[in-house]
């Protein structure tokens, strides 16, 4: 409940400036905002960045990182008198293990990050330099809004975030809404294991991201712009802080406000992150209403993840048809990321539909003898190397059972017990999951707890209703974490049956 008057939006904000969740910083934010007290309590301890106050070293629990030594880094730590909190996977894959300072800044201890070299035939050319002069924005306004919206359409661009769904769709709903109060908001809250493409982008071509969301802007008829960007995410936000700001004469009458995370996955979730904005605990919404039409404070609401809208520019530049024949099998190029057990982990722009062993290859080859491969973040479980060969694209990947998600690929060699890996990504969503609908919410504590006692005991009767429960999750969940978060126990018990074969008794 609010009360009249009160300012909801800013609480979150405001618990991180007071230290976080304390009852003298609920009793302030209450006073400062006329949100109640419960309120603020309740929203306020979803959040991992805020509901523990206190300084802390947090070290990252994603597969590459615990694959790497995530376990071993934090008992050294430990030892070393630190305080240590272990999180979920802070988007530094590629230089596994990783952790974050009691200031939050960042601590790797693995490889260095590679990217595509410079090359401008590609649409968004990570090694390439900023395009100061917006042009693109510039021809958007001189086509008119329904040509644009043609040449998204020519171009065949999906959302890159990992729903694949057809970017033209979105705009054109927002366009046909009755409500002239309308808003664009990027999701740069990128939180999957495996996953840190937007990273570099936000680091190395954040005016980029401005310019596609400035079009989009233009498109829909928006004023406001939120970028959604992942607390953890410190440097990328200073980059992003001074792209705005040299940006000011280029966007016109549009603001960008630039809006923090503060530590929960499910906020990668659309609906999720708008719940987030408006200072509430990150929550899906049941669909319909789409955001298209009722999003961020019940306004229509057009919503892209960061690849996805920083696509957009060299769309209009070089047209529709230009950047679909840039993909193989299907539109446009792609930006994979690749860690685990490879020479050279990075991001990688390819065209959509290249290979696992030609994307290795980009990427310095194998270390080791590989035995599996994750294609597409947690949400995507395990393939065995048989399908090397598959396009990495949406339609062959979800032919195989898999999807290709956010393209955070994961290779991990036969040193690797699968049982351990699957135990690995199971925690994830156990912890991420938030709570709302009962499917996932028991279903991913029990799939976590019977791997475990499989990992323990050895005894295969440990599994035996697992896959009832993952059937449960897939039909009952109201978002796509419970829907998928079975996901890497079903994939791995098909393709590595003697991984889950009777063990001999832990002693």
């Amino acid at each position: 409940m609010k009360r009249h008057g009160a300012n909801r939006e800013q609480i979150i904000e405001l618990l991180e400036h007071e230290g976080g969740v304390t009852e003298q910083s609920v009793r302030k934010v209450s006073g400062e905002t006329g949100v109640p007290e419960a309120d603020i309590w309740g929203a306020g301890m979803f959040y991992s960045l805020i509901n523990q106050p206190g300084k802390r070293v947090r070290v990252c629990d994603g597969l590459t990182c615990q694959m790497m030594g995530a376990e071993q880094l934090a008992e050294d730590l430990k030892e070393s008198g630190k305080e240590v909190e272990r999180v979920i996977c802070l988007g530094q894959c590629d230089r596994a293990p990783a952790s974050l300072d009691e200031t939050m800044n960042l601590v790797t201890y693995g490889k260095t990050t590679h990217i595509s070299p410079e090359n401008s035939d590609l649409p968004m050319n990570l090694g390439g330099a900023e395009d100061m002069a917006w042009s693109a924005l510039a021809k958007a306004r001189e086509m008119g809004a329904e040509a644009v919206i043609e040449e998204l359409k020519a171009a065949g661009l999906q959302g890159r975030g990992g729903a694949g769904f057809p970017a033209h769709f979105k705009w054109s709903s927002v366009r046909q809404q009755v409500d002239q109060e309308r808003y664009v908001v990027c999701n740069a809250d990128e939180s999957e294991p495996g996953t840190f493409k937007d990273r570099e982008v936000l680091l190395r071509r954040p005016h980029l991201i401005l310019e596609g969301l400035a079009i989009a802007a233009h498109v829909v008829h928006a004023k406001d712009i939120f970028i959604y960007i992942r607390g953890e995410f410190t440097n990328e936000i200073a980059s992003l802080k001074k792209a705005v700001a040299e940006a000011e004469a280029m966007l016109g009458d549009v603001t960008v406000h630039i809006a923090k995370g503060h530590g929960a996955y499910i906020c990668g979730e659309e609906t999720a992150l708008l719940e987030s904005l408006e200072g509430k605990r990150g929550m899906p919404r049941l669909k319909p209403p789409y955001p298209t039409e009722q999003g961020f404070r019940n306004k229509p609401t057009l919503m892209h993840n960061v690849e996805t809208i920083a696509c957009v520019p060299s769309i209009l530049r070089r047209g529709g048809t230009w950047f679909q024949e840039q993909g193989r099998t299907e539109a446009g190029s792609k930006l994979y990321c690749i860690s685990g057990h490879v020479n050279n982990p990075g991001v990688y722009e390819a065209p959509l539909g290249i290979t696992l062993d030609e994307l290795v290859e980009l990427a310095g080859g194998y270390d080791g003898n590989p035995n599996s491969f994750s294609p597409g973040g947690a949400s995507s479980g395990f393939l065995p190397m048989k399908y090397r060969d598959l396009p990495l694209d949406y339609k062959s990947l979800a032919d195989a059972g898999s999807m290709l998600g956010s393209a955070g690929v994961v290779v991990l060699n036969d040193t690797i017990d699968m049982a351990q890996a699957v135990a690995w990504q199971l925690e994830f969503f156990e912890r991420e999951s938030c709570g709302q609908c009962a499917p996932c919410r028991i279903g991913t504590q029990y799939l976590r707890r019977q791997v475990h006692k499989y990992l323990e005991t050895g005894t295969v009767d440990s599994l035996k209703m697992t896959s009832d429960v993952s059937w449960e999750m897939e039909e009952g969940s109201i978002c796509g974490l419970g829907m998928v978060a079975f996901k890497p126990l079903q994939t791995a018990q098909e393709h590595f049956p003697e991984a889950f074969q009777k063990r001999s008794e832990k002693q």
